[in-house]
């Protein structure tokens, strides 16, 4: 698991992991990324073929698996005993762990049961599947990843198995603009590959409007047969900061850098004309209005669960998008910057 819960979006919500469940209703996915943390030892398709699980199967044994994982760190030094028994009930679902979740048949039907349970939901998805994102019904926060700017470095760094993939690309981008609920163009950073595509990067604002845009140094999960990446290809934080700030730049304005996740090598672009409000930022979720206004039935936006940053949180603010109410342990380092 690369990034400890990543669809909290680091400073876009509330990063209490102990309530983070990570799941996937498709080990499947069309891309062979570099990146990818599982080495290719998941299956790759161009549609879906094969058995398919009931999604309250799948529902009740993520919630299962979940407990399990909690409860394995009842007695480890530093876990707060309130904490571990809030993780016993999970509030938010990563639909991100391996693979192209929006493959699944019935995702509809699993973010439903999902949020019937009051669970939010946070689904990354790869670009390959525009139709699949039109269909898809109002989730907490839609991630689709931008791993490149132009057709080669996509080429290159997400490898995928569709001969149109460019297409489908730009066409999942425009699907966005569709959305009614918040919604981020997600880059990974990955020095050597993708990380002088400013422009290039810029020129996909317009396609799908993203209410956020996060940028994170790739995460290294080894060298294997598939993939020769090494430490040498993952940003420093302060790298990884000098491209947001230069990207919000090329946004005119448009979109500004609103927070950051030091910890995490995470900086976040935020939509000023939506969530700066007299000066002040509104990136996170208010979660319970959420939940009320998907069983209202009744359309809403982005703006309708939006919630205050905390100060802490706030691009540039001293303690880097930890929670200070929070305690952890930290090993000096003697560098430039944080990985």
């Amino acid at each position: 698991m690369p990034d400890m819960f990543e669809s909290c979006a680091h400073s876009i919500a509330e990063c209490t992991f102990h309530w983070c469940m990570e799941a996937t209703p498709s080990l499947a996915c069309a891309n062979k990324c570099v990146f990818c943390w599982r080495h290719h030892t998941n299956p790759v398709g161009k549609s879906w073929r094969w058995k398919m699980d009931d999604p309250l199967e799948i529902v009740n044994s993520a919630i299962e698996q979940h407990t399990k994982m909690i409860k394995q760190m009842k007695g480890v030094p530093g876990v707060k005993p309130e904490c571990l028994a809030e993780g016993l009930l999970p509030r938010h679902c990563a639909l991100s762990l391996v693979g192209e979740p929006i493959m699944y048949p019935e995702i509809n039907t699993l973010v439903d049961e999902l949020h019937h349970r009051r669970i939010s939901t946070f689904l990354v998805t790869n670009a390959q599947f525009p139709e699949r994102i039109k269909l898809l019904k109002p989730i907490t926060q839609l991630y689709v990843s931008v791993d490149a700017a132009t057709k080669e470095s996509l080429k290159a760094i997400d490898r995928p198995l569709f001969g149109d993939f460019w297409e489908r690309f730009i066409d999942s981008l425009k699907a966005l603009q569709e959305k009614e609920q918040r919604t981020v163009y997600r880059l990974t950073l990955v020095k050597g590959w993708n990380t002088e595509e400013l422009e290039a990067y810029s020129n996909l604002f317009s396609l799908g409007k993203p209410d956020f845009i996060e940028i994170k140094g790739v995460t290294y999960c080894g060298t294997s047969a598939t993939s020769k990446l090494t430490m040498e290809n993952v940003p420093w934080h302060t790298d990884v900061k000098s491209f947001s700030e230069a990207l919000s730049l090329k946004s005119n304005g448009e979109y500004e850098v609103a927070c950051e996740h030091v910890h995490s090598c995470c900086v976040l672009l935020g939509k000023v004309d939506k969530f700066k409000i007299n000066g002040q930022w509104f990136t996170w979720i208010d979660y319970e209005k959420f939940h009320d206004l998907v069983a209202s039935g009744k359309p809403f936006n982005s703006k309708d669960y939006m919630a205050a940053t905390p100060s802490w949180a706030v691009y540039g603010a001293v303690e880097g998008g930890f929670d200070p109410d929070q305690a952890r342990y930290k090993k000096e380092r003697h560098h430039k910057g944080t990985r």
